[in-house]
């Protein structure tokens, strides 16, 4: 039985009305952070990039606040269709907890099937604050985790040789903002290094006939081309635990638009190589965030 609603947008969208309305009744209920300084969402659920958490913590809480965030996003590479929409909720600027489903279709290579991926998440920020300290060389720093669960198992990713449905992945995150960067542009830059033993971030299973846990790293940098709009990329790298059929590393280029404080649109250029007996996988990524 998944642990997610199946219609988890629609899940989530009430969740966003109720948070909404805590927003309106209280003020601690209020986003009080400057505009992008959020993130967006990460495929997974947390705030970072498309592809990698960073240290900030989702929403636009500040101290004594609660905010979050929720997010629906979609990456059709050639063969397949990935989709996935979650929910994160910030408190005080320093805890973040996070739900997202994500559902790979999985094209012609199993024709009317999918597989859905469930994770859960946590992230503390140690020390450090990615805005604020402008005057200081150390970035922020958050420690996080993916507890995830692939629902469909037994369809694809045993028979490819995982060797089991849960994992669970540790990450460390820094995160630096610099306001006043190089061509007087706002630049930011994350690293993050990941201890994960997930095969296609889960989608695939878990371990593998070639391994199990491998220290990762994942990275990113962005350039605000305006007060709104964020020109970036990210890499990240991948184990590769089959045999069966080689993993390889995604990248991808990024657009991110925030009309608004509370919404951003996110486009990008994925390249998330071989995917399962599909090589040169590449295509589109968008996503819609909102923030409160």
């Amino acid at each position: 039985m998944p642990l997610l609603p199946r219609n988890l947008p629609c899940a989530a969208l009430r969740a966003a009305a109720a948070f909404g309305l805590m927003m309106v009744t209280g003020n601690a209920w209020a986003g009080g952070r400057l505009l992008a300084t959020g993130g967006i969402t990460e495929i997974e659920g947390s705030a970072g990039g498309g592809i990698t958490p960073w240290a900030l913590i989702a929403g636009l809480e500040t101290n004594d606040q609660i905010g979050g965030s929720v997010s629906c996003t979609q990456v059709a590479p050639q063969d397949f269709r990935l989709d996935s929409c979650g929910l994160a909720i910030g408190i005080d600027d320093r805890v973040e907890f996070s739900a997202d489903q994500l559902r790979l279709n999985l094209g012609n290579t199993v024709p009317g099937q999918s597989i859905r991926l469930e994770v859960f998440g946590a992230k503390v920020r140690l020390f450090g604050d990615a805005l604020l300290d402008q005057n200081h060389w150390w970035p922020q720093v958050a420690l996080g985790v993916q507890w995830k669960h692939n629902e469909d198992f037994n369809l694809v990713p045993r028979a490819l040789g995982a060797t089991h449905a849960n994992g669970l992945d540790v990450y460390l995150s820094a995160t630096k903002i610099w306001l006043a960067g190089p061509f007087d542009h706002t630049w930011l830059a994350d690293v993050t290094l990941r201890e994960s033993e997930a095969n296609q971030i889960g989608l695939l299973g878990f371990g593998g006939d070639l391994g199990g846990y491998h220290l990762l790293a994942e990275g990113s940098l962005g350039v605000f081309l305006t007060d709104h709009v964020v020109l970036g990329g990210e890499y990240r790298q991948k184990p590769n635990n089959l045999s069966a059929f080689r993993e390889d590393d995604w990248q991808d280029i990024f657009l991110a638009y925030f009309p608004i404080k509370n919404l951003s649109i996110t486009a990008a250029f994925a390249n998330l190589g071989n995917i399962a007996n599909k090589s040169g996988q590449r295509g589109y990524y968008v996503s819609l965030n909102g923030s409160w």
